[in-house]
């Protein structure tokens, strides 16, 4: 098995130290143990969003994109979005998961090269005819 790297070693301890820091800004600097229950947690694959927001709370509906078969008449082609999950938080929690993916892409594109948002620049190993 190889060694991990110190970096690597503290990227992995950074979302425990940056939850710890969250519980330290919320309480006024004071040190707080943060015991994290995951007795009632689930797993869902999301491919899609959606978000909406009121003056007090910020909405994202998480789901799944998909094409739908092409219509026989017009043979135009549909794409469908199924929502499956809601998530509902306030504006300064929905700013702390900003900050926290905005570092875990930066990670990612750091190790395996920047995510091209467009799909069709996208070299996704396949051959152009």
């Amino acid at each position: 098995m190889k060694q991990k790297t110190k970096e690597r070693l503290l990227e992995e301890t950074l979302p425990q130290i940056h939850i710890e820091e969250q519980a330290s800004e919320q309480t006024g600097q004071e040190k707080i143990r943060v015991d994290i229950d995951e007795s009632n947690l689930t797993t869902s694959y999301a491919n899609g969003f959606r978000t909406a927001a009121t003056p007090e709370e910020v909405v994202v509906d998480f789901g799944l994109n998909y094409f739908q078969p092409s219509d026989q008449q017009t043979g135009e082609r549909k794409m469908a979005f199924k929502a499956n999950e809601r998530i509902i938080m306030n504006y300064f929690s929905a700013k702390r998961l900003t900050l926290a993916l905005s570092q875990i892409i930066r990670r990612y594109e750091r190790e395996f090269g920047e995510l091209e948002l467009d799909a069709a620049k996208r070299n996704l190993g396949q051959k152009k005819k």
